[in-house]
């Protein structure tokens, strides 16, 4: 294509098994074919992520839906707009427990989000220390967490101190005891608990309506200058999307994963059967329908920063703000 604005091209990304749409383009040359010359770039923290997609040293990223309302009322400290035209995954985290704090308190698969955040909550007001992460303040996994305990008790989902957390972190940081609990995205609950370490509880999907968790993102500006670049950007994803939800051999697929050390745990089609083919099942079903942002989406997350984060905005502001989250290109 002879009319890109740019064609050196960096993309960031946090590893979670919802960047790999970015990276299958990327492996089967579908931004080459399009005059692209991608280069993709590990972030350690979606912090980090935000702030060197905001300042222009990354093009584009796979981000947190929520960043972006989080960036447009400057609750992120920098006030730099940001926008998304295109979905990553929608709604697919869970909340683990520690296999131990699972034992103490009698919690089961069989529980329902409601059972799980009563014994929880019952054990907090007992006076038990528990310590639970999120990934990020704007987040669905934030909000997942506030949403499981208020099913139990408003006040203490209102008043729980959560950790923040790089998603590669948890696990560990679970194995050494300094958390108790987690929300995050796969596959970080399911190398917990084939290492032993952690329970898979509830689904964010069992919680939380069916919004966008992760999004493609880049600021207004960027977009604005760029709007043919993003295009073929956009195009190269949508087609990787595509192709991964009608695979059927995920073999290549697996590769890229351990190659990029997002899988870090032995598990195939012979080993932790079930396991295997349920991160078949989310790869595939990341986006439902249609990969177009909905403005509803950003209208939910902004409510629940009123709600948890205690931001204060007008209405109209809010209808403004959701759809400048929202490009259509």
């Amino acid at each position: 294509m002879t009319d890109l604005e740019k064609t050196k091209i960096q993309i960031g990304y946090i590893p979670l098994l919802d960047c790999i749409a970015i990276l299958w383009a990327k492996q089967r040359g579908f931004f080459d074919e399009l005059g692209l010359e991608v280069d993709l770039v590990k972030e350690t923290s979606w912090a980090s992520l935000r702030d060197r997609l905001a300042f222009g040293v990354l093009d584009v990223a796979h981000c947190l839906s929520a960043m972006l309302p989080a960036a447009a009322l400057s609750e992120d400290q920098l006030g730099i707009p940001l926008q998304t035209n295109l979905v990553l995954s929608q709604n697919r985290a869970f909340i683990s427990l520690s296999q131990k704090l699972c034992h103490q308190l009698d919690i089961s698969h069989h529980d329902s989000a409601e059972q799980s955040a009563q014994k929880v909550v019952l054990a907090i007001k007992n006076g038990q220390t528990i310590r639970l992460a999120n990934v990020f303040k704007q987040s669905i996994h934030h909000y997942c967490l506030r949403q499981w305990l208020a099913l139990a008790d408003y006040k203490t989902a209102q008043q729980c101190k959560l950790v923040t957390l790089p998603p590669p972190y948890m696990v560990e940081a679970m194995s050494n005891h300094f958390i108790d609990g987690f929300c995050v995205g796969e596959p970080w609950n399911t190398q917990g608990e084939l290492s032993g370490i952690s329970q898979i509880v509830i689904s964010s999907q069992q919680i939380i309506p069916d919004i966008a968790d992760k999004v493609l993102a880049f600021t207004q500006e960027w977009a604005a200058q760029h709007p043919n670049t993003l295009k073929a950007i956009t195009q190269a994803i949508i087609k990787a999307q595509h192709e991964l939800k009608n695979m059927v051999d995920f073999y290549e697929v697996w590769q890229l994963l351990i190659e990029f050390n997002i899988i870090r745990f032995e598990c195939s089609e012979s080993l932790h059967v079930e396991k295997y083919y349920s991160i078949q099942s989310i790869i595939r079903n990341f986006v439902k329908d249609a990969t177009t942002p909905k403005i509803n989406d950003f209208y939910w997350l902004i409510e629940q920063m009123i709600k948890w984060d205690k931001i204060s905005i007008e209405p109209a502001e809010i209808t403004r703000i959701a759809k400048d989250c929202h490009l259509i290109l």
